[in-house]
């Protein structure tokens, strides 16, 4: 009996042991991991992977508007699109991760010398476009490193969205800005003009930010994020009688550009950022035959196998290249894969800067101005471009 108590004792302690690593380990990983799914943000800044030198300060003094399509600093694909319209600060999304806010904050930082970004769009609720408004606690995010006075975000989400860590990180990060003074409107806040809100908001120098309507601000997708995207144009007036439009429709698909078109008296487009990174489920041939942009601009990481290992749909896919190049040659892509697997990646066009005054625009790439249908990527992927009407 005796050596029964002895061996449940030893029993006993083993097990206080055992217990007592683990809990050390998980308490450990608690402190210093950051509270969300994502990587942690490094100090390593990359402008283009490869080219790390690379000046990335494109000068934008003579423009009117510039809007900048960002490299994100990682393989992974994703948005963030800075806007300067005079003296007015713009930024829509910023993916693709966490560890993109220091790339993001770099370039931001020469062109946001005041360090106020008046107006702030969050498109929709996934990681490549909001991640780096959806920090933890410890890690700075946008709404920290940067004053922000208006916020326009989702009105909904899918299902089971709100309950992840990365949606109650935006969830708290946001919060945090309006205790800070951030006026926050939802898209549905904005194409209903209530709670203060308005669907124009005037720039000044002759340009104003348009929220569109959309059916999903009161119908959620609760199956399709994407779909559940703010959509916004940017109209620069020329004349009484003519205007330049750019235009943003995060990730909508197929079923939501059919509504955008029904429900707005959309114009032919001067720049259309990809819906969707050039995906076959966005920028259908209805929409493009409607907008037929002059300019298309890409937000991707080409050819990776990110989201398919099918060549053929991996962004930007040959039936977006369809549809858009029959209104135009000039797309431009950031980011180009090398080799997923081992995390190798480089610049494609890199940030594409696209300045416009009112009876003129130019595109200016931190790597190269090379269009699409020219490059070297574009020839070995099989994709073909069609002709032109």
């Amino acid at each position: 009996m005796k050596k029964q108590k002895g061996i449940g004792k030893v029993f006993i302690v083993f097990m206080a042991l055992i217990i007592g690593a683990v809990g050390g380990f998980y308490g450990l990983t608690w402190l210093t991991l950051p509270k969300t799914e994502d990587v942690q943000v490094g100090e390593e800044i990359f402008f283009s992977k490869g080219d790390e030198n690379l000046d990335a300060t494109i000068d934008v003094s003579n423009a009117d508007i510039s809007i900048h399509f960002l490299e994100l600093g990682n393989k992974y694909t994703g948005d963030c699109t800075y806007i300067k319209a005079g003296d007015v600060d713009i930024l829509i999304d910023c993916g693709s991760k966490s560890n993109s806010v220091s790339t993001i904050s770099a370039y931001l930082e020469n062109y946001v010398t005041d360090g106020i970004l008046e107006y702030v769009i969050v498109t929709h609720a996934h990681q490549d476009h909001y991640a780096g408004f959806a920090t933890s606690e410890k890690i700075d995010g946008i709404f920290d490193l940067f004053e922000c006075e208006t916020i326009i975000d989702f009105a909904g989400t899918a299902n089971g969205k709100t309950e992840t860590a990365l949606y109650k990180n935006y969830q708290t990060k946001l919060n945090k800005a309006v205790e800070n003074g951030a006026t926050h409107f939802t898209a549905l806040d904005c194409v209903e003009e209530k709670n203060g809100a308005s669907s124009s908001f005037d720039l000044g120098a002759n340009i104003t930010l348009n929220i569109l309507d959309s059916y999903y601000y009161k119908n959620p997708d609760k199956s399709n994020e994407n779909n559940n995207s703010v959509c916004c144009m940017f109209t620069q007036k020329v004349s009484e009688t003519e205007s330049n439009n750019f235009l943003f429709t995060g990730d909508l698909e197929r079923e939501g550009e059919e509504y955008l078109c029904s429900m707005n008296e959309l114009p032919k487009v001067d720049l259309y950022k990809a819906g969707h990174h050039g995906s076959r489920t966005s920028s259908s041939k209805q929409f493009i035959d409607v907008i037929q942009p002059k300019t298309v601009c890409v937000c991707c990481c080409a050819g990776s196998s990110e989201y398919t290992s099918v060549p053929e749909n991996q962004f930007p896919t040959q039936e977006f290249i369809t549809n858009v190049g029959v209104w135009t040659d000039e797309v431009y892509v950031t980011t180009l894969c090398v080799d997923y697997k081992n995390n190798e990646f480089t610049s494609f066009n890199g940030n594409i800067v696209y300045l416009s005054n009112k009876e003129s625009y130019n595109v200016v790439c931190s790597n190269n101005n090379t269009k699409l249908k020219d490059s070297q990527w574009f020839a070995d992927s099989g994709r073909v471009w069609p002709t032109a009407t």
